[in-house]
């Protein structure tokens, strides 16, 4: 099975995360780049128009795969906006695709976040995994946004969360190749 991994990260959790998912799966790479600078001002503005920033590379990159899986943050319960253009993309074009976060999880769950998936792409992904930075943090303490959102895993942390992943999208993938081959 020929995989993507697409990666957009603010704070390069996400893009370390998406780096030892691809090496786990043998899988191209791919980080997305926004072509304006990305600020909190902007996110915030993206997040509360809807907006979409133009991206680098062209979303037309992923026909080639079997199966994309991107791995960005989540921003006020929505994917990151710099994601939405491959999202977008995925609706015309349909493909199997998966969703990995590492977002920060001071709020709560993102519960609304498959729903949101759904809407964007017009189909569900084959797999969701939203772990949060809370959880990386001292168990018996309360992170504040502060604390999330200035929080860099280290790469042990990454590789622990991308065995999960790996183990979980390999067993994905024999189910996607078994379905496509009946």
């Amino acid at each position: 099975m020929n995989i993507a991994v697409i990666s957009y990260s603010y704070t390069g959790n996400n893009d370390m995360l998406a780096e030892f998912v691809a090496k786990g799966l043998s899988a191209k790479h791919i980080k997305i780049t926004a072509q304006r600078p990305v600020t909190m001002r902007t996110i915030i503005m993206d997040m509360l128009f809807a907006r979409t920033p133009e991206v680098r590379p062209a979303t037309d990159v992923i026909t080639q795969y079997d199966l994309i899986l991107f791995c960005g943050p989540v921003w006020m319960g929505h994917v990151a906006s710099p994601i939405r253009a491959f999202l977008r993309y995925l609706k015309s074009n349909p493909q199997a695709y998966g969703f990995l976060s590492i977002s920060g999880g001071a709020d709560g769950e993102n519960k609304t976040l498959h729903r949101e998936l759904l809407k964007r792409t017009g189909k569900k992904p084959v797999i969701l995994l939203d772990r949060h930075i809370k959880t990386l943090i001292s168990k018996g303490s309360k992170p504040t946004r502060n604390d999330t959102s200035e929080y860099k895993i280290s790469e042990a942390e990454a590789n622990r969360l991308s065995e999960a992943a790996v183990k979980e999208i390999n067993r994905l993938s024999k189910h996607l190749l078994n379905s496509a081959t009946v």
